[in-house]
């Protein structure tokens, strides 16, 4: 029997959420065939299997897995004998050593430490509070818990009875959150007549698993408050991951910025004579992006990190590109931007934005970068601060190309494009003097940009 995992599926993956498996429980499957659609901190991409044999499923659709999780197994022989050792395996792992009652298809009794009625309400989320229970799905409490094995782990350390605990995960599934919640304020047997909540309140998730009774829903709007009606919505794990890594940026790294004004009339001229000659002219940016790389040439620290009290200084110059999806901010790579042609740049960038749209992008292009270009110019903005992807060193924020008066040689006003740059940068690594040299020398770059054109 194989065991399939929770594969890494990014340098920065702790944990993975199954969004849906692709083989049903007791399908055969084939070497390389798509097993279930995975959803990372990076990205969400389907999981072909490594081996073949009969699956047998462990964790379920919604479940939120550390790697190196038992998500399944594969039997090489026949469906029978999956069924036959699917007890034995499962039965030494220490997140299902409470979960006996989940294997079997048949209803368990209930504990006799658990009599609480099916309809039972967990304990506010706070006691001040009037209780808001979230209301279980029908037979929620007959029998059969439905919880992950990390909920499962974390509910026997911290000491908690299943059967008390509200899950809000897909189908009324107990998972991590879940168990954090109650572990702050311990759930408590209510009375057997209390009847249940008509609406559920959406319990804070830190693994971005949708809320949901039966089909999970996208949000749970509450009534009556102060505030008028409060619609909760559940993070994703992008979204999750995105939270969690800018509170980190702004809680850990000394950050500073220093800003400019180029003048970029040498760049329009540019592009407008790349343009005539056909193929993928660059935009601004691919031109921003090139002038970045050849200048981080230059500066290496600029393209390096601090970590652990040491200097970390890369060999490849790794640009990301901030690219706008679906309420959600993603960074793909453009590796080796600085031996990479403008057009190369231009090319690549555009099939990396267009595949971050469709939900194609993959995690090694989401991974692996030393340096970030974020622009908002096309929206309009001026100018802004972005906010330092750790563990890198710096983050080159881009505002509007615009014609602007400007006060010229002879002392005239006169109208020329220019664009604001807001560099910021990790203290610990990068300072005032460096920094204030490499981003002087992007904008010498990008005011005389022929030598983008020809390196």
């Amino acid at each position: 029997m194989t065991e399939i995992v929770m594969p890494r599926l990014s340098d920065s993956m702790e944990e993975g959420t199954i969004l849906k498996w692709l083989k049903a429980d007791g399908d055969a499957v084939a070497r390389g065939e798509p097993l279930a659609e995975i959803e990372t901190d990076k990205a969400t991409l389907t999981y072909e299997s490594d081996a073949a044999g009969v699956l047998k499923i462990v964790a379920e659709a919604g479940d939120t897995l550390p790697i190196g999780s038992v998500i399944a197994h594969l039997d090489g022989d026949d469906g029978a004998s999956t069924k036959a050792a699917a007890k034995p395996e499962a039965e030494p792992q220490p997140d299902e050593e409470q979960a006996a009652p989940a294997q079997p298809t048949t209803e368990a009794p209930p504990q006799p430490d658990a009599q609480a009625d099916p309809s039972a309400d967990s304990a506010p989320a706070t006691p001040a509070e009037p209780p808001r229970p979230a209301a279980p799905p029908a037979g929620r409490r007959e029998g059969r818990v439905k919880a992950s094995p990390l909920a499962r782990r974390l509910a026997r350390e911290h000491g908690l009875d299943l059967q008390l605990v509200t899950g809000t995960g897909p189908g009324g599934r107990i998972v991590k959150s879940d168990i954090e919640q109650a572990a702050k304020h311990p759930p408590a047997p209510a009375p057997a007549e209390t009847p249940a909540a008509p609406e559920a309140a959406a319990a804070p998730a830190s693994t971005g698993a949708a809320a949901a009774p039966a089909s999970p829903p996208t949000a749970v709007t509450e009534t009556g408050t102060a505030k008028g009606d409060v619609t909760v919505q559940e993070l994703t794990r992008v979204q999750g991951l995105i939270a969690r890594r800018m509170a980190e940026s702004r809680a850990t790294i000394p950050t500073f910025e220093l800003r400019t004004e180029i003048d970029m009339d040498a760049c329009v001229a540019l592009r407008a004579e790349l343009k005539a000659l056909g193929g993928d002219a660059p935009s601004y940016n691919d031109m921003v992006v090139k002038a970045s790389a050849l200048a981080l040439r230059e500066f290496p620290r600029a393209n390096g990190s601090y970590r652990d009290g040491r200097f970390e200084l890369y060999g490849r110059i790794n640009v990301g590109v901030a690219v706008a999806a679906t309420d959600a901010l993603v960074v793909p790579t453009v590796f080796d931007a600085d031996r990479k042609s403008l057009r190369e740049i231009a090319r690549e960038t555009r099939a990396l934005a267009e595949r971050v749209r469709t939900q194609a992008v993959t995690p090694p292009e989401l991974s692996g970068g030393t340096f970030t270009v974020s622009n908002l110019g096309m929206y309009g903005v001026t100018d802004f601060t972005a906010v330092i992807n750790p563990p890198q060193a710096a983050i080159l924020a881009v505002g509007a190309l615009a014609r602007r008066a400007v006060v010229g040689d002879d002392g005239e006003l006169v109208a020329r494009h220019t664009m604001s740059v807001t560099l910021a940068c990790d203290h610990r690594i990068l300072y005032g003097a460096d920094a204030a040299e490499f981003l002087a020398r992007i904008r010498a770059l990008l005011e005389r940009p022929l030598a983008l054109a020809f390196s």
